[in-house]
């Protein structure tokens, strides 16, 4: 392995570090709690350092969305392809979704309501967002129903469960109808 090959694997190693205890941390105290600050008296680095590979937590926020669409787009494939049927894939889904929402509430924060300096819906979009919400399109296109364009609808449910995951986080709604919640969104909403 060349000087180059070794020093460019270190820095991937750095990089992987800092997102990881940005996220840790976050998930434990919240994103307020993180700052560079922290980050570098964490992983044991100089602030200079973290900024060699991160601009400011904006951009931290940012690796972290990315890293945790690929964990939601695999979350959600592995529920829905082990689904039999369109109306328990769609479940399969809706539960997954809201799981992966509870379960990394930071990192949820970080996709959804945290400005991480992405651009959503565009051109530009980076391919793991794109690619999380084509593992809900690809579900969710085939019980659209007829005339309803297909990325419109997957756009409509992911807003619906977007504020199932939020309200409920919040306590604004009770926890005990959850799941009616996405049997009811499931029934309402896909044609199926």
């Amino acid at each position: 392995m060349s000087v180059q090959e070794r020093k460019q694997r270190e820095r991937a190693e750095r990089e992987r570090l800092i997102v990881a205890t940005a996220r840790e941390l976050a998930e434990q105290q919240g994103w307020d709690a993180v700052t560079t600050r922290r980050l570098a008296e964490r992983i044991e680095y100089s602030q200079p350092v973290l900024y060699s590979h991160f601009r400011g937590k904006r951009e931290i926020i940012g690796a972290v969305a990315l890293e945790g669409a690929t964990e939601m787009a695999a979350a959600v494939r592995a529920a829905t392809s082990a689904a039999d049927g369109p109306r328990a894939r769609v479940t399969a889904l809706a539960r997954a979704y809201l799981d992966f929402a509870a379960r990394n509430p930071a990192v949820y924060d970080a996709l959804f309501q945290l400005d991480g300096g992405l651009a959503y819906a565009q051109e530009d979009t980076p391919e793991p967002l794109k690619d999380a919400f084509a593992a809900l399109l690809e579900c969710l296109a085939e019980v659209a129903g007829d005339g309803i364009h297909p990325g419109l609808f997957t756009e409509t449910f992911w807003a619906a469960l977007h504020g199932l995951a939020t309200l409920t986080r919040a306590g604004r709604l009770p926890p005990g109808d959850a799941e009616w919640r996405v049997e009811l969104l499931v029934d309402r909403l896909a044609v199926i």
